[in-house]
């Protein structure tokens, strides 16, 4: 290369060849390796991201933890992201000087001469004459993308801005030469590219947040910008401010295609953002009038150290809110809102609204409402083949429940099964309660009323601990990442109640319901809750301080978790804050590290298994090599089992992204000879693979249903049902096979509890929403779903403690498509999707007989007793022919005088069928008649069959059927390609009147006289609770305080009485 190079013009780069596409190839190895050591050398320090340090001290390293210095890192002080392990991938590991470019890449410090230094620079330079070359090359072939992949590897953001701005240049000139091509066209889509690259191939998050930052300083220079892009943009980097100017840019606009426009990235950012991005953005728009966050739903301000110096954040996640404070930003907002017309204040309203949240939960309520596909006859027989007075099978059964019917507002089961409901006691009554708030969940206009008949109350009678526990973990659940109204009730409720059963539900309520608030004020009343040391309530406690906190990367609140995690002696205490920790570093990535690596050479196991899920929460959705290789060192080499099963189940946080890897990398992990590996490989699939149906996955999970190890069977039955959630016969033979196995498995007397318990879980999974649910570790638009991952995350922890099972409707999302009109209603129309319909159809209803169940051994049959049964049959059929034989009646044929209708056809036919003969036309006409029928049905599914259909609004449609949606409909165009979710329409016959679709959920709701309701019923149960009715005898069932529960009435001292012996008897 070097002599090809100082050839001169002697080498030819148009000149094809293997040896000039050879040469050509390693100039530009030498040039990415040359210029990504020197732009991250020359990189300002106000561009890299600082962390700071946490002062805590972690113990020593001792015998059985996983020695980070095992893992070939340099010193056990080494950061996690300076390890010495070899990459694979340029873009996961700092750049270094390749070896063949040693000659000419030095200097005098590298023993080089002056002359030979000399003759290397020139060499370089050419180089670079080369490389300019042969983009230019690719600018004029219109290459773009190969160009920017260079320069991505590189981390030259120069060539990419260069790259993207020919790109929108060139379109420029085209249109001026009166082509019909959009401005900026090819410079939107290799934006659109270079966004993708920073989601899926660049792993570090300093160099993706730079390039973000060049895409979102090109996406406001272009004349028609890609709002919709930004959007991605500022949410990844942060950027409120930007997010609410171009919010009042559209709005202000006063463009029907602007509002809508407008509409639809407020929709995005609520999908997207975190609760704490969406509050600022809120209070940088006008105020319109409508309800305020209440107290509590807002980060307080920084809390001041000794220094004087408030909680500084470790990057810009968490900057500074405002420069200014925020009551004087809303008294600007309010004065600013009386100087707009009436169309901006209505525009702004509906827009204050959508980033609240509440038209998104509306309409994926109303849509999992009048789409529920939920099959009783499965939770029935799941009832029945599962006896409910032992707690695990009564819990498994109603996490099923609660699964199929989550955000359905369907409890009929419940109503149905008051006499199996009373079987619940305790910590099994806690957990049918809360599960009212995952069936519930998004009815935030009648959650809190929904249960009242539940929550703690002042009255003496207030009912059992456990039930008010329950119910104020399901309020959190069904305002679960959008808890603004219910936050002031939780935190009163929680910091009045005295019992730990309370507080555990209560603290588990408040954190999912204040998820990623960053509020000081809810973590200090957390905190002073767990200083009370108590095993009851301390794990849910930590769990609710990483929740609150969720992202933050609060070193306060990490010193405080690591100091009493190490002062306290409850192992449950040190696994809800083990688990607090994962939450805060959550998508911290590199200021993660310095956590890492200390919980992981913490000589305590539970800190050791924290250190993990902190590695997967950090780094989820990455595809970070270096966080894969460290994960697989740590589930081979540590002495703990729970560490070694998180480890491997946390590649499937990790690869989530790129589920087809994730098959190859465990497929010798799932062959382990410990279980735990075992169990660990099969979430792995599961979490990563969920609802891709995919194959290799599968044939991995179909042996490991066999396995001899109970837990493992029940991870290899979840993971199962997670990967064909959504999925049908048509889309995937296996789905019939796995659904009979689930069966089997239920039906089972011999089969463990474990298993069973699993193979519940794996049928309410399965059927997850009223088979319209997935499970999305991803949004529509791509970004990361934070609750998604975080519900996944917490719902791995019921291997510890059964009720944060209920944590997995957090990943639940609802695939459907639901348009809008400019005004926000609900207008009726269709668009087509390009397959056969029974492709993406709902699989049929499970046909069970009711007397399947339970099955009963076939009696056993004696040879005696056959032969006899054989003698009996040739005596009896002997009997019955020499009967004929002596019949005197003399035959005669039938002579018909009456009409042909007068002849019993229908009885002759029977005989005849029964004794195998019969008339000859009879049967031909049987048989024509059959083969007519045939042939319709065989018309009928052809017709069926046929590609191409239209589907209505808020119908379902998987991910993988949006490849194939069109939208055909004269009247509504979407304002941006179809990706699932709320698309916003542009109504073209705005003059014509509109066909508005019902809103069921509302009108149910509404209805007072419906008895069988539970919605309609809670209205009367609080004050007549002996009234007769569904949802008023379940709320009695599951608040009758249980006869061995602590503080119960007990029972009556028996009377007195008198006793005498024998011998005293005798003695009288």
């Amino acid at each position: 290369m070097v002599y090809a190079l100082e050839a001169g013009d002697l080498f030819n780069l148009d000149h094809p060849g293997e040896f000039e596409e050879t040469i050509i190839s390693k100039c530009v190895d030498s040039y990415i390796s040359i210029s990504a050591n020197r732009n991250s050398s020359s990189l300002p320090s106000s561009l890299e991201p600082s962390f700071h340090q946490l002062t805590t001290a972690f113990p020593a390293n001792a015998n059985g933890s996983a020695s980070i210095t095992a893992a070939s890192l340099t010193s056990p002080t080494t950061p996690f992201t300076q390890s010495t392990l070899p990459s694979k991938s340029l873009l996961s590991a700092p750049k270094a000087y390749d070896s063949q470019v040693a000659p000419f890449a030095g200097g005098v410090a590298n023993g080089l001469t002056p002359t030979a230094d000399a003759r290397s620079s020139e060499t370089q330079r050419r180089l670079y004459e080369v490389i300019e070359e042969l983009f230019e090359k690719c600018f004029k072939e219109g290459r773009y993308r190969q160009v920017i992949g260079i320069a991505i590897e590189a981390s030259n953001l120069e060539v990419v801005r260069r790259a993207i701005l020919r790109a929108s240049n060139k379109d420029q000139t085209s249109d001026a030469h009166g082509k019909t091509t959009t401005a900026a066209g090819k410079g939107l889509d290799l934006i659109e590219y270079v966004l993708d690259l920073c989601m899926t191939v660049v792993q570090q998050r300093g160099p993706r947040n730079r390039l973000l930052q060049l895409l979102l300083d090109l996406l406001t220079q272009i004349p028609n910008p890609d709002y919709f892009a930004i959007a991605r943009c500022v949410v990844y980097l942060n950027e409120h401010r930007l997010a609410s100017q171009i919010l009042r840019q559209l709005v202000n606009a006063g463009d029907e295609r602007a509002l809508a426009v407008a509409y639809q990235i407020s929709f995005d950012l609520f999908d997207n953002a975190t609760q704490e991005f969406l509050g600022k953005v809120r209070d940088a728009l006008p105020f319109v009038g409508e309800e305020q966050d209440p107290v509590g739903s807002r980060p307080a301000p920084a809390a001041q150290t000794e220094d004087g110096e408030g909680d500084q954040e470790t990057d810009r996640l968490l900057t500074a809110p405002e420069d200014r404070p925020e009551a004087d930003s809303r008294a600007d907002s309010r004065a600013e809102a009386e100087s707009l017309s009436d169309d901006q204040r209505k525009a702004y309203g509906a827009t204050r609204n959508i980033l609240r949240g509440t038209k998104t939960i509306e309409l994926n309520l109303e849509f999992l409402y009048r789409n529920n596909r939920t099959d009783l006859s499965v939770l029935n027989k799941l009832k029945d083949s599962l006896e409910a007075r032992n707690s695990i099978f009564h819990n498994a059964v109603t996490f099923a429940n609660a699964f199929m019917n989550s955000g359905t507002t369907s409890d009929i089961f419940f109503r149905n099964n008051l006499e199996w409901l009373g079987k619940a006691v305790n910590w099994s009554k806690f957990t049918a309660t809360a599960a009212l708030g995952v069936i519930h969940r998004g009815n935030v206009g009648q959650g809190q009323r929904l249960l009242e008949p539940y929550l703690p109350r002042d009255s003496v009678a207030a009912g059992s601990v456990y039930s008010q526990g329950g119910s104020l973990y399901a309020l959190g659940l069904i305002y679960a990442n959008h808890g603004s109204r219910v936050l002031d009730y939780l935190r009163d409720q929680f910091n009045r109640a005295d019992d730990e059963i309370v507080q555990h539900g209560g603290a588990l309520g408040l954190g999912v319901a204040g998820m990623a608030t960053g509020s000081d004020a809810i973590y200090e009343e957390l905190k002073a809750r767990m200083y009370a040391d108590s095993a009851v309530n301390g794990e849910a406690v930590g769990i609710a301080m990483g929740l609150v906190m969720l992202g933050t990367g609060s070193i306060k609140a990490l010193e405080d978790m690591i100091r009493y995690a190490h002062d306290t002696q409850h192992e449950k205490i040190v696994r809800g804050l083990s688990m607090g920790m994962a939450l805060i570093m959550f998508g911290r990535q590199e200021a993660a590290d310095e956590l890492i690596h200390g919980l992981l050479e913490d000589p305590d196991p539970t800190l050791r298994y924290g250190g993990i899920m902190t590695l997967a929460l950090a780094y989820a959705g990455s595809s970070s090599n270096k966080a894969v290789r460290k994960l697989l060192h740590v589930a081979v080499s540590d002495v703990s089992d729970d560490v070694r099963r998180v480890a491997v189940m946390s590649l499937g946080f990790i690869l989530f992204r790129k589920p087809n890897s994730v098959p190859g990398m465990v497929e010798l992990l799932s062959e382990s000879y410990n279980p735990h590996v075992r169990y660990g490989a099969a979430m792995a699939l599961g979490i990563s693979c969920a609802g891709s149906g995919l194959d290799e996955a599968i044939d991995l999970l179909e042996p490991m249903v066999k396995d001899p190890t109970d837990f493992v069977r029940q991870g290899a039955l979840i993971a199962l049902a997670m990967i064909l959630m959504e999925q049908n016969e048509v889309m995937n033979p296996k789905v019939a096979t796995v659904r009979k196995t689930l069966q089997r498995v239920i039906a089972d007397r011999h089969e463990d509890a474990m298993a069973k318990f699993g193979c519940a879980l794996a049928l309410g999974i399965i059927d997850a929403g009223g088979r319209n649910c997935t499970i999305g570790l991803q949004t529509q638009t791509g970004n990361i779903h934070m609750a998604g991952v975080v519900g996944m995350a917490v719902f791995t922890q019921y291997w510890y403690w059964f009720p944060l099972t209920h944590f997995l409707s957090l990943s639940f999302m609802p695939t459907a498509i639901v348009g809008l009109d400019p005004e926000l209603d609900v207008p009726r129309f269709q668009f087509h999707s390009a397959t056969r319909p029974s492709l993406f159809d709902y699989p049929p209803e499970q046909a069970i007989k009711a007397d399947e169940a339970p099955e009963k051994v076939a009696t056993a049959v004696l040879s005696t007793t056959m032969q006899a049964k054989r003698r009996a049959q040739r005596k009896e059929k002997l009997q019955r022919r020499e009967s004929m034989d002596l019949d005197p009646t003399p035959t005669t044929p039938k002579t018909v005088h009456g009409p042909p209708d007068d002849k019993m056809d229908t009885d002759e036919d029977v005989v005849l069928d029964a004794d195998g003969k019969g008339d000859g036309e009879k049967t031909e006409g049987k048989d024509g008649e059959k083969e007519g029928a045939s042939t319709e049905s065989g018309k009928k599914r052809t017709e069926k069959e046929k590609v191409g259909y239209e589907m209505e609004n808020m119908s379902r449609v998987v991910p993988a059927q949006l490849k194939f949606i069109s939208f055909d409909e004269e009247r509504y165009q979407p304002v941006k390609k179809a990706t699932g979710g709320v698309i916003m329409l542009l109504d073209t016959k705005p003059s014509e009147p509109k066909d508005l679709l019902e809103m069921k959920s509302k009108k149910t709701v509404d209805r007072a006289a419906a008895p069988q309701t539970f919605e309609d019923q809670v209205q009367s149960a609080y004050g007549a609770r002996g009234a007769a009715g569904g949802a008023a005898e379940a709320a009695g069932v599951l608040t009758a305080v249980d006869e061995d529960e602590e503080g119960g009435e007990e029972a009556e001292v028996p009377r007195e009485f008198e006793y005498f012996s024998d011998g005293e008897g005798e003695a009288e």
